[in-house]
């Protein structure tokens, strides 16, 4: 199971061997000052959106690996039951989002706030997720 770790000035999403081949990638790495809001969702299913492009979904068991949307592009490992740390990414990051499910919501927890405690400049005026822009809609 995918681990998120915090080291030197990154965010690491450790992958298992079965979830980068799953993957079709290595770890993923992105640096803390590219963190603008982390969040833990209970409901694995509402951590997902946009389509899956690459990796492996099988629907009721597991999602790893690259969805695409309107926004960008985002990485996910996520399996049912199970709570996700979520972490909203600014556009100079590879990604717009990781989703990482893990064991327990203690665990989640203490991902979540380790990040919080360690990235610089995060945007704390709301404690919950951003939906998606809507192409057709102006700011």
């Amino acid at each position: 199971m995918a681990h998120v770790l915090v080291m030197d000035d990154q965010v690491v999403i450790r992958l298992a061997w079965w979830e980068k081949a799953a993957a079709r990638r290595g770890d993923v790495r992105v640096p803390l000052a590219a963190v603008r809001r982390v969040t833990v969702e209970p409901n694995w299913w509402r951590a997902l959106r946009g389509l899956h492009e690459s990796g492996l979904r099988i629907p009721g068991v597991l999602c790893i690996g690259t969805r695409r949307h309107q926004a960008g592009k985002d990485f996910a490992a996520v399996r049912p039951r199970r709570p996700v740390v979520c972490i909203e990414l600014r556009p100079s990051a590879p990604f717009s989002f990781l989703a990482v499910s893990v064991r327990e919501t203690v665990e989640a927890e203490a991902a979540a706030e380790l990040i919080r405690r360690t990235a610089p400049g995060l945007d704390t005026s709301m404690p919950w997720r951003q939906p998606l822009p809507v192409p057709d809609e102006s700011e």
